[in-house]
Order: C-alpha cells, then sequence, then structure tokens
C-alpha cells in the first residue's frame, strides 16, 4: 500500500512539475487591454456601420457614444452586431449645460433624467458605465453646495443603475470640484453602492497631480480609463489649455508609471482615447500611439 501510494504521489508531483512552466511563463495581459475611443473622434463622412467597420479595421476594440444623441438607434445595433465592436459606455451630454450642481432644481432634475435614460439605452446596447461629470464649482456655486445637490440627485440615479447592472461612473474634469484623490474616494464611498465608480482621465489630473498616485488611493474604485496626453511645459509657455496640445506618448503621464499602478490595483480592461480627432489616418495613428503606451 505504502508503495502504490508514493508511486501515486511521485506521477502526480511529476504531472504538476510538467505542468508549471505554462503558468510561470505566460505573460498576463497588460492592465489597459481593451481599446475604445469616443464616436465623435471620427471626422470621416460615413454612415453609422461604415463607421463601426472603420473603427474595427483600425485595432479598435469598441466604441463610446453621448446619450442623449440624434443617431438612429436601429443602426447603432446593428452596426454593433454587423461588426463584433463593442460599445462599453455612454457619455452624459448634458452635464455641462445642467449640471447637478446648478442651485434650480428642474435643471438638476433634468441631469438626473438624462442619467436615468442614459443608464438604460447603455444596457441595451450592452455597455456597462455611463460617464457623468457630478458637478460644477463656480462663483454662484459653493463647493459645499455642489457635493449636497449633486449627492442627493446621485442618490436619485442609483435604483435605476441597480436595476440595468451599468454603473454610474464620475470623471475628474476640470470643474473645480473633487480635486484631491483622497476626497475623490470618499466621494464614492459616501454611497456605499457598488454601483457607482470612478471614471479617471489620466491626463486631466496632470495639471495639478499625479495619475500613479491617484490610481493608488482610488483602487478598485476605478471602473474605466480615459487615454489622454497633458504637457506641463506647453501649459507653462502657452496656456494651460495648450497643454492637451500634444500627442499621445509624448506629454507628462508617465504611462509606464500609470500601468504599474494600474496592474498594482488590479484594474484590467478599458482604455478610451479621448483626444482630437479626425479622418482615417488620425485615427490610425491614435490606434498605433495606444498600442505603444499599453506596452510600457
Amino acid at each position: 500500500m505504502l508503495r502504490r501510494y508514493f508511486t501515486k504521489s511521485t506521477l502526480m508531483g511529476a504531472g504538476a512539475i510538467s505542468l508549471a512552466p505554462n503558468f510561470a511563463f505566460s505573460n498576463p495581459p497588460p492592465p489597459l487591454n481593451k481599446k475604445s475611443l469616443k464616436f465623435g473622434m471620427i471626422k470621416e463622412d460615413l454612415s453609422i456601420l461604415e463607421k463601426f467597420r472603420l473603427i474595427k479595421e483600425l485595432g479598435f476594440d469598441g466604441i463610446e457614444l453621448d446619450s442623449p444623441h440624434q443617431l438612429n438607434e436601429s443602426e447603432i445595433l446593428e452596426a454593433k452586431q454587423q461588426t463584433g465592436l463593442e460599445i462599453p459606455g455612454l457619455v452624459n451630454s448634458l452635464h455641462w449645460e445642467k449640471p447637478l450642481s446648478d442651485p434650480d432644481p428642474a435643471v438638476r432634475d433634468a441631469c438626473t433624467e438624462s442619467m436615468i435614460d442614459a443608464l438604460h439605452m447603455c444596457k441595451r446596447y450592452g455597455g456597462t458605465t455611463v460617464l457623468l461629470v457630478p458637478a460644477v464649482v463656480n462663483e454662484s456655486v459653493g463647493y459645499d453646495q455642489a457635493w449636497e445637490r449633486s449627492t442627493e440627485e446621485i442618490r436619485k440615479m442609483l435604483p435605476a443603475a441597480e436595476e440595468t447592472g451599468v454603473k454610474i461612473a464620475i470623471e475628474n474634469v476640470w470643474n473645480n470640484f473633487l480635486i484631491s484623490p483622497l476626497e475623490a474616494a470618499r466621494y464614492i464611498d459616501q454611497f456605499d453602492n457598488e454601483m457607482i465608480g470612478w471614471y479617471f482621465d489620466v491626463g486631466n489630473i496632470i495639471r495639478y497631480g499625479w495619475p500613479d498616485q491617484w490610481i493608488r488611493i482610488l483602487g478598485s474604485r476605478i471602473l474605466k480609463i480615459d487615454v489622454k496626453e497633458y504637457s506641463r511645459e506647453k501649459q507653462s509657455n502657452e496656456g494651460i489649455w495648450k497643454g492637451f496640445d500634444v500627442k499621445l506618448g509624448d506629454g507628462d503621464s508617465d504611462w509606464s508609471k500609470v500601468n504599474k499602478a494600474l496592474k498594482n490595483v488590479s484594474y484590467s480592461g478599458w482604455g478610451s482615447a479621448e483626444v482630437p480627432g479626425g479622418d482615417r489616418e488620425r485615427l490610425r495613428e491614435i490606434s498605433e500611439r495606444m498600442d505603444r503606451i499599453f506596452k510600457l
């Protein structure tokens, strides 16, 4: 009996050893491993289906749309089916015009309703997030008011998020609100709900912070990544908005640190370009540059 046990154990051990190299030397995918862009970046005069085909041909895996939009929904679904291109999420298109921090309840309600509609639309498209700028702080809207009003409105959206399974993804933008990663994390955590998280825009942070620090602090709250560049040198010499006037990989985003930070927080998924678009050749360049920075 001992001999049979020893023989069986030895064979099992040998089998385990023979399989080990497959695990030891397999390369996990990089944290940014699915590539998308915004629909409005496509500047070719084409039908929806032709635009989807173009993007697929150029190596993109998905495309994000605004909501609400003026596109034909049947054509969108048909293009998605024919090309196999994914629609990973939508971007709310009213959050600047009708912010959730506005003093007028009717304005806030319009944005909230648009988000609820977008959550349902995103489910029909097979997406998982709707991007939202939560508030705008300015001379007439205080920071505390923006926090309170936007929190109240987002709580009204969460039942629709839970119903659809589509998450609300808060983006960091130049809205004078949630300008530290600790505060951003606290804002998400106050809802105590897995249906809200963060849509992290790498380039938008460079003006006043470092992306890898934000990623480390936000951690698993990060749902998706916007791929964008920014140059502090151009900001200093030409003005703050000129900082964006730099090609992917040529600014101060430090993609090797970004990728390492994303890997450390176990992020794996979409990177969506949000840069000036153009024709076929411009979009091809964007796709190739995204490939390079994803590998850093």
